[in-house]
């Protein structure tokens, strides 16, 4: 196949009341088709749908460790988990929670609570808002994206999300 002929690379969206089932362990006892994972690495916010299956940009080949002075030197980033809601109006940011991770890729590890990423991940689908660790820098990262990426979207979120990204 030339270059000329290659499929344009798909871009990476925000999930919204998707008609496509989630069909992994436990479907059907929560839906996982209005939460998408933003990835917050190294000055920069990203959409990584990978990370819904532990297979994010950050984590493939990394093998994470319940304890973290396993990991000194590991570089902190972020998943975090963001649900979208609808109303009458239409979709909206509804509920948002940061997971704290750490890697180290020259040692190829890295460090997480397991449980505490699929427990935050069920708060955002709750419509919760939990995002105590981001700085202001990684707050601002994660506002632009969110508002870059569907400004009408932003527009209807509620003010109180908005507030916890200021």
């Amino acid at each position: 196949m030339s270059s000329e002929e290659q499929k344009p690379k798909k871009q990476l969206a925000l999930n919204v009341v998707s008609k496509k089932e989630h069909k992994g362990f436990g479907a059907g006892s929560i839906d996982l088709n209005n939460v998408s994972p933003v990835i917050i690495d190294q000055g920069e916010a990203y959409i990584d749908i990978g990370a819904m299956h532990a297979k994010s940009k950050v984590e493939r080949g990394i093998k994470f460790l319940t304890n973290r002075e396993d990991v000194p030197n590991g570089r902190k980033c972020w998943i975090v988990w963001v649900a979208v809601d609808r109303n009458e109006e239409g979709p909206f940011y509804g509920g948002m929670t940061a997971c704290e991770m750490a890697v180290d890729p020259e040692i190829k590890r890295g460090w997480k609570i397991l449980a505490e990423h699929v427990n935050k991940l069920d708060y955002a689908l709750k419509r919760r808002v939990m995002l105590e660790g981001l700085d202001a820098n990684e707050k601002k990262l994660l506002r632009e994206l969110l508002m870059q990426h569907n400004p009408e979207w932003w527009e209807r979120t509620n003010d109180s999300v908005k507030e916890a990204l200021a």
